[in-house]
């Protein structure tokens, strides 16, 4: 009997439990000993590695976080830790390790497929930032707790004619203030892709704008990555009269029970990447294109550029104008 590893790593993010299921489910059916890797990389470097059981799995579809936990690893980032992972692996006999995580946890995969141990990537983390996939998992959970807070913060800002600036995650990726601006009604979404000093400039023109047409308050969403709420705060209050307030979330937006949709991506891509591997296809990172499961070449899909979705951002510009 062959035997494969799960691990999660990075940030934690709604649906992991559920792709570890998947692969557990899916591995066992083919005739796979599986084991589980506690906290991640860290977990791997120690030997806190264990066999997953039924009872594992128990009530885990909906629950958020990660039963296998996570942790960073400084000493996994350097060649003489991963020689020395192998080395766990090797005592395991593991004949492949499955890893679900963002752009670092994937990276660290990809440098043990060069050690010779075959892997299997799945896109964990809320932030969206994978190009090779339309949706990584946890991401919609996270867009639908954000665009729930933005109605509750509204609620508070319209009682005393505030503008509110909602900060979210994403230092690199706008797309958790990209679409849960669009679906919350954001008069304003700032993120890194677009040059923060002209969006600055152009988003306090416009809460000003909508104070002088009698519109007293206004939602802003921004990302961590495009200066965050207090700096844009400051620049508004230097530039003009207005009320505002910034709220940061935090990670609320990482917690909570995962979306339907995040259970469903999860369950596909954690049994597709368990039958990629069982018929010999290896060091592969899972995502979804088009609503199709699929598998493309680990080191290709790290690579690939990142589209901004522009068209998004200007659509949301022509719905919020007031």
């Amino acid at each position: 009997m062959k035997t494969i590893a799960v691990l999660t790593s990075g940030g934690d993010t709604p649906g992991m439990n559920t792709a570890i299921r998947a692969v557990y489910k899916m591995g066992v059916h083919l005739g796979y000993n599986v084991l589980g890797v506690y906290h991640g990389y860290e977990g791997l470097m120690t030997g806190k590695i264990a066999r997953l059981t039924d009872q594992d799995m128990e009530d885990t579809v909906d629950r958020g976080g990660t039963l296998l936990r996570t942790a960073r690893s400084e000493i996994f980032r350097t060649a003489q830790g991963r020689k020395h992972a192998m080395k766990v692996i090797e005592a395991y006999q593991i004949d492949g390790l499955f890893v679900i995580g963002g752009d670092g946890s994937l990276s660290g995969a990809r440098e043990l497929s060069k050690l010779g141990l075959p892997v299997m990537g799945l896109p964990g983390t809320i932030d969206n930032d994978l190009a090779y996939t339309d949706y990584t998992i946890g991401f919609d959970t996270a867009v639908n707790s954000v665009a729930n807070e933005i109605s509750k913060i509204r609620d508070t800002m319209r009682s005393h004619d505030r503008v509110g600036v909602i900060e979210v995650m994403g230092r690199a990726c706008g797309d958790i203030a990209l679409h849960a601006g669009v679906a919350g009604g954001a008069d304003y979404i700032l993120v890194p892709e677009v040059d923060p000093v002209a969006g600055y400039e152009k988003a306090c023109n416009t809460l000003i704008g909508n104070k002088l047409r009698g519109k007293l308050t206004s939602i802003v969403v921004i990302a961590e990555g495009a200066g965050g709420a207090n700096d844009f705060c400051e620049y508004v209050r230097d530039h003009s009269d207005l009320d505002i307030r910034p709220i940061v979330l935090g990670y609320t937006q990482r917690g909570g029970t995962p979306s339907s949709f995040d259970r469903v991506i999860a369950s596909r891509m954690g049994a597709h990447a368990v039958k990629a591997f069982d018929r010999g296809a290896v060091n592969r990172a899972v995502g979804i294109r088009h609503n199709e499961i699929y598998d493309v070449d680990l080191t290709e899909a790290l690579e690939m550029p990142r589209r901004f979705d522009r068209q998004m951002y200007e659509l949301n510009e022509i719905l919020a104008h007031f």
